[in-house]
């Protein structure tokens, strides 16, 4: 088995926003929520499923995941993997934005119902050391949650340090899996024996992943590396932030998005030098020669001689 980065946008999605296998995500929720008893969710209704998309379509979707249980409270997941900054801050506009959408013109505001928003990022954000923090507003003088309409959890994944033998908790195991999915060629005996997991490990297997999904997956996988490629050579070069994203864009359409989504659509043929261009840059990341293969249309050979 080879599974996929589940901090890769699309396969998060692909794994947790499956209307078809909506167990997984409610396990996720209940866990990281801590919903017990009358709290837990039964079911739930994913209001932007997973859908394959376009890489033009890449570009303007925020890839998240909403959705409202059986008390028709309000859920978004999202997962950052880059820090662009203010986060937290993002996660307040789209979960009051979220709260404030329920409230049809003439409705009363009795009506509005609970938000919860669920940050998994891979970078820190606070200064504790949980790894799962929970947010909400609460009386400064008698610490109750008096003002109940937005609440907040953040799993900050560098502070997750876990060995498969200290996972104590359906938490602890969901965010192992997000964190080193991609490692595996197994699944581990810790996980055995609960559905979640089986069903979750079985979607994140790229094997079972169609040839449109793959070249999503390696296009997004190739633009974070030519955006760290391009950040180090424009820091080298003592440019300021603004001229850093203006070649991370511009490297990306000139150079990846030109020629991944140019091979999707058949309109364009990519150029030799092109191939030979990024299957170095791949080796260096250390992306396996089926993948690159996949990505360049290079034979194995072609490949392994770039090596010398």
């Amino acid at each position: 088995m080879k599974f996929v980065d589940m901090k890769n946008d699309i396969a998060f999605k692909k794994v947790f926003g499956n209307s078809d296998k909506k167990n997984i995500l409610i396990s996720f929720l209940n866990a990281v929520l801590d919903f017990k008893d009358e709290k837990m969710i039964k079911d739930v209704d994913i209001l932007n499923s997973y859908q394959l998309p376009k890489i033009k379509e890449l570009k303007e979707t925020i890839l998240d995941i909403r959705a409202t249980n059986q008390n028709n409270e309000k859920f978004i997941v999202e997962m950052q993997r880059k820090d662009l900054g203010d986060f937290d801050k993002r996660s307040e506009y789209y979960a009051a934005k979220t709260y404030v959408e329920q409230l049809e013109k003439g409705k009363s505001y009795s009506t509005l119902k609970k938000v919860y928003f669920i940050g998994i990022v891979n970078f820190k954000i606070f200064g504790n050391k949980h790894y799962v923090s929970r947010h909400w507003t609460v009386n400064k003088e008698t610490g109750l949650q008096e003002l109940d309409g937005v609440e907040f959890a953040f799993i900050e994944l560098p502070k997750f340090k876990k060995k498969l033998n200290e996972l104590k908790t359906i938490t602890d195991k969901w965010v192992y899996f997000i964190k080193n999915a991609r490692k595996m060629d197994m699944i581990p005996k810790e996980f055995e024996n609960i559905e979640e997991f089986q069903e979750a490990f079985k979607i994140a297997n790229q094997y079972n992943w169609n040839k449109d999904e793959m070249e999503i997956y390696d296009y997004m996988i190739l633009k974070e590396i030519d955006e760290i490629n391009a950040l180090k050579t424009a820091e080298k070069k003592g440019e300021i932030r603004g001229k850093i994203e203006g070649k991370i864009e511009g490297k990306i359409e000139g150079k990846i998005e030109g020629k991944i989504e140019g091979k999707i659509e058949g309109k364009i043929e990519g150029k030799m030098e092109e191939k030979i261009k990024i299957a170095k840059n791949s080796l260096k990341q250390n992306l396996d020669i089926k993948t690159i293969s996949l990505i360049t249309g290079l034979t194995a050979k072609e490949i392994e001689d770039l090596k010398i």
